[in-house]
């Protein structure tokens, strides 16, 4: 085992002899020439060694440089989720919804023309200058090529959705697939139909707020409960009906602050008391001290480590990871096999330094690419194989910076890039987040690592309102974009301070669909659309007081932040690992101690 210094939070971190074997195993190969031309001086710096057998050569991938935690930081600073913008189609000048806003200095297309035949990316390809570094090289094509408004696919009046597919009737939904009717989803949500306001939810009906939850009916208020129905306000209960503000809970019917009732005094409560009016902060503080919770949240898997892992084997240091196996330093990922240091994937295996690459292999330091083969520094490549530092290329093989070769010719200057990327130290590095086509603050890198405007000192001014800055103080070397971009609001006919709402739904009038509501938070204004009007009026729901964007943040505080911390089972005393720190007042028992008082 090695331990190295992050270059960039000077965190010490290690490097196992486990993660040496995975290095090798997804490093590149290449035919060589023959023996005579091979020079004796081939290896490069930084660590790169060449291996020669059977005529191939092995250009292997070096250790990270970065720390975990910043090696996830960098690469979800090229992730926006949820920023949605109106700019126009470059083009047809149409009005369109982007990812971009207007001032981004990008070439943005309508999703259907992008995708059409009425233009190539082959077109903006060049030959690699070996005077200049890579990441310049792959900047100075990625401004040309054009770029899809969303990323999206198959979606049906469903316009203002990001990272999306096959939803119906969908609205500010992201992450969120096979959805319909949905308001303001977020995180990998599947298979939902009329729900709103909720955070990693799947298989569920008519649900709001709801965090962590699957296969739900007709809920509110529910985090990190599955098989339930009809129920409000609850932590952790499992195939439960008619149950209110109750946590720990296991086949149970008609319970109310986990007494059980019978069925008339249940809908005796209910009937006379406004359970609308309350708050998840309200509901945990109120059952601080009789919850009891997981140390960490793992189920049906076999030497895992972290949090949010259900059904895996052999994972290191990663977080809301299903159905993988042998992965390390990962995030929020299904079926994956054999790979490391990946964020947002789906499917497949070989995975090294990516974001958001679905049914894809052998892929390392690629951004947002799916159904690919051997790609290495590509950004939003599709069902195509064999590419290195391409941008938007769909259906195609062997090219070198949107630059068509035929195989021999990409096997032979292939590995001449790789040797100059060795020597400018380079090759082993994901995309600096100083490429990112966003200001950090529109990313999820916000979310998980939040930073402030004012802890930042401006380097240089890309554009009015995007600039790239470094941290004021401190060890933190990472350079990164930031926008300052407001978009202008609609027109409404007034705005009021969401402290002037009325309580009660039914004293709302329709006139709120031409208003905007203040946020009770941010002051940021938003408005109620009709779907959501009806919904709230069906359910007997009170309008919220609060931004989409802080709902969403104020369902993602719930949840632990990622880091292990080291204390003792509040029920037999063994030291163990869990995301809640020492000094917190939850009551957090070791698994054994959790499932012999739970279950």
């Amino acid at each position: 085992m090695e331990t190295k210094i992050c270059k960039h939070c000077s965190n010490e971190f290690d490097i196992t002899d486990k993660d040496l074997e995975f290095y090798e195993k997804v490093s590149p190969v290449f035919s060589s020439p023959s023996p005579s031309d091979i020079p004796l001086n081939w290896g490069g710096t930084k660590g790169g060694v060449l291996s020669l057998w059977n005529w191939k050569i092995k250009y292997l991938i070096p250790p990270p440089t970065l720390c975990p935690n910043c090696r996830q930081q960098r690469r979800l600073s090229f992730r926006n989720e949820r920023k949605l913008y109106k700019r126009k189609c470059d083009f047809s000048g149409r009005d369109i919804i982007s990812i971009y806003s207007p001032d981004k200095n990008y070439k943005v297309y309508d999703q259907e023309i992008w995708w059409s035949d009425k233009w190539d990316a082959l077109y903006y390809g060049r030959e690699f200058d070996f005077s200049k570094v890579f990441f310049e090289q792959f900047q100075d094509l990625n401004i040309k090529v054009a770029v899809p408004n969303l990323l999206s696919k198959s979606n049906e009046n469903s316009y203002y959705v990001n990272h999306s597919a096959f939803n119906k009737n969908c609205y500010l939904c992201f992450n969120t697939w096979y959805s319909e009717d949905c308001l303001y989803l977020s995180n990998y949500c599947l298979y939902n139909k009329d729900c709103i306001d909720c955070l990693w939810i799947q298989n569920s009906q008519q649900c709001y707020n709801c965090i962590d939850v699957q296969k739900a009916y007709k809920c509110k208020f529910l985090y990190q409960c599955s098989d339930i129905n009809n129920s409000y306000f609850c932590y952790d209960c499992i195939d439960c009906e008619n149950c209110i503000n109750c946590y720990n809970l296991r086949n149970k019917k008609y319970c109310i602050d986990n007494i059980q009732l019978k069925k008339e005094d249940f809908y005796k409560i209910v009937s006379e008391k406004n359970f609308n009016n309350n708050s998840f902060k309200d509901f945990f503080e109120k059952s601080i001290k009789n919850i009891i919770y997981k140390s960490i949240m793992i189920s049906l898997s076999e030497n895992a480590s972290w949090n949010y892992i259900k059904e895996s084997k052999n994972i290191k240091n990663s977080y809301n990871l299903m159905r993988s196996f042998d992965c390390s330093y990962s995030y929020d990922g299904f079926w994956m096999n054999y790979s490391m240091d990946f964020s947002e994937p789906f499917e497949w295996e070989f995975h090294y330094e990516t974001h958001a690459c679905n049914s894809s292999n052998f892929i390392s330091f690629t951004n947002n690419s799916y159904e690919n083969n051997f790609l290495y520094y590509c950004y939003y490549c599709f069902n195509s194989s064999h590419l290195f530092g391409c941008i938007w290329l769909r259906n195609k093989s062997y090219c070198i910076l949107n630059k068509q070769y035929t195989k021999e010719e990409y096997e032979t200057l292939v590995p001449q890039i790789i040797e100059h990327m060795m020597k400018t130290w380079e090759w082993g590095e994901f995309f600096p987040s100083s490429l990112s086509p966003f200001g950090y603050n529109e990313t999820v890198a916000q979310e998980y690592f939040p930073l402030e405007s004012s802890e930042l000192s401006v380097i240089s001014q890309e554009t009015d309102t995007f600039k790239v800055c470094k941290l004021k103080t401190g060890n933190w070397k990472l350079k990164i974009n930031w926008s300052d971009y407001e978009a202008p609001f609609p027109k409404v006919e007034k705005i009021i301070p969401a402290s002037k709402l009325p309580e009660n739904i039914s004293e709302i009038p329709d006139d709120i669909l031409n208003w905007a509501i203040e946020c009770e938070i941010t002051k940021k204004p938003f408005r109620i659309i009709k779907q959501e009007l009806e919904f709230y009026r069906k359910y007997n729901l009170p309008i919220p007081r609060r931004h989409p964007d802080q709902r969403h943040l104020d369902r993602m505080s719930l949840r632990n932040p990622r880091h292990l911390y080291t204390r003792n089972c509040d029920k037999c005393g063994k030291e163990i690992q869990t995301t809640y720190a020492p000094e917190r007042p939850e009551i957090v028992y070791c698994q054994d101690c959790y499932e012999k008082e739970v279950y």
